[in-house]
């Protein structure tokens, strides 16, 4: 094992280990984006061009972009919730 894959599956498991640890979604995503990059980048040091490309692709720009547009879906379905309750609280006093 060279030290370039030694360093690369250090930063891989930490950000392993760090995704599940995390209570932050936006930063779960951010660091979710690490991983599928770092993995990327393995797949490229395997000589595995199309699976870094892949996993670039889709795991780092797909399924991110998904889970930022699901964060914000759920965060203003959220203030919705709240701007009502707050309407219906006002209504009753």
């Amino acid at each position: 094992m060279t030290l370039l894959e030694g360093i690369l599956l250090a930063f891989l498991l930490i950000c392993a280990i760090s995704v599940s640890v995390t209570r932050n979604l936006l930063a779960s995503i951010i660091i979710f984006m690490c991983f599928s990059l770092i993995m990327s980048v393995i797949w490229l040091t395997l000589e595995a061009p199309d699976l870094s490309i892949t996993e670039a692709a889709v795991g780092a720009g797909v399924t991110s972009l998904l889970f930022f547009a699901t964060l914000k879906k759920i965060h203003a379905i959220k203030a919705e919730d709240d701007k009502k309750r707050e309407d219906d609280s006002g209504d009753e006093k």
